[in-house]
């Protein structure tokens, strides 16, 4: 019996991939995918583009972000919010007001990284070419594209080694548990994103979702590109353990030579169906009244 598979996160030129969100929808049919979640980063602006090539394809499209969060000290905790509305008025003026901030820091790399160039008697890279290639929100993989076809470095490790390390300007995040709420008030569920990428010790992986179960988290993303199947199994057993949906993605951007696929990330992931029945049930438990 076949299974039906899904992506719960993939990025679009509305945050930092490479891809339309309409291209993003035809890689999924293509890939035999029957669902897919846009998650862009702290950015909806692509959910309708997508739903609507969804309804063309046969795709179903579910609205998605992922939210920039900070909990006490652990920084760059990833949260993504599934099945809100995306009209909701509170969401989108946060949601501007981050995309206002990360348009304006993006262009202080651009100038850090042109300074380097300089001093390295090097001529800068154009922030039009940079935007051109972004084809919508510029993202630091952009940058890393820009200087990789000037022929200053041969791939985007290197990209980020040489530059885009050393000439970053700090992010904006969300406290998480303002992220929970925002994600909640607009009719969404929340999901701990890549939990590997947090960390890697699994005892104080379980404290801080013991801790964020406290402030509303609904579910753990356990099929994700920094997890084996072992991790997974784990991953699942720590969803339970609290009562928590399980969901998955590969995280595709679409980055030239990065090995991740859409639908599969890099491990070959299968994410099935019961996934995205998930998500449906828990907003339905929790906003019973949509």
């Amino acid at each position: 019996m076949n299974t039906k598979l899904i992506d719960l996160h993939v990025h679009s030129t509305c945050s930092d991939g490479f891809y339309t969100p309409a291209e993003l929808v035809k890689m999924a049919a293509d890939a035999g995918l029957v669902a897919i979640a846009l998650a862009d980063h702290d950015n909806i602006d692509g959910i309708a583009a997508a739903q609507q090539a969804g309804d063309t394809r046969g795709i179903e499209v579910l609205s998605a972000v992922e939210l920039s969060t900070q909990w006490h000290d652990d920084y760059d905790i990833h949260l993504l919010g599934y099945g809100f509305d995306p009209q909701d008025p509170c969401l989108n003026r946060e949601l501007t007001e981050f995309q206002e901030f990360r348009a304006g820091r993006n262009r202080q790399i651009i100038e850090r990284v042109n300074t380097k160039l300089t001093d390295e008697g090097r001529a800068p890279i154009d922030p039009d070419k940079v935007s051109k290639l972004a084809g919508g929100t510029i993202g630091r993989p952009h940058i890393a594209r820009a200087l990789r076809e000037a022929g200053y470095v041969a791939h985007n490790d290197e990209a980020f080694q040489r530059y885009l390390v050393p000439c970053n300007v700090p992010k904006r995040y969300f406290p998480i548990d303002d992220a929970i709420r925002l994600i909640h008030r607009s009719g969404g569920v929340a999901v701990l994103a890549h939990p590997p990428y947090i960390t890697r010790n699994r005892r104080k992986l379980e404290a801080l979702v013991a801790e964020l179960v406290g402030l509303g988290l609904d579910g753990i993303e356990a099929y994700n590109n920094g997890s084996n199947m072992e991790d997974t199994d784990w991953l699942i057993k720590l969803a339970r353990k609290h009562h928590l949906i399980v969901t998955g993605g590969s995280d595709f951007h679409g980055d030239p030579g990065s090995g991740i696929e859409i639908g599969k990330g890099c491990r070959g992931m299968k994410v099935p169906y019961r996934c995205l029945e998930e998500i449906k049930s828990a907003r339905t438990k929790r906003h019973p009244a949509a």
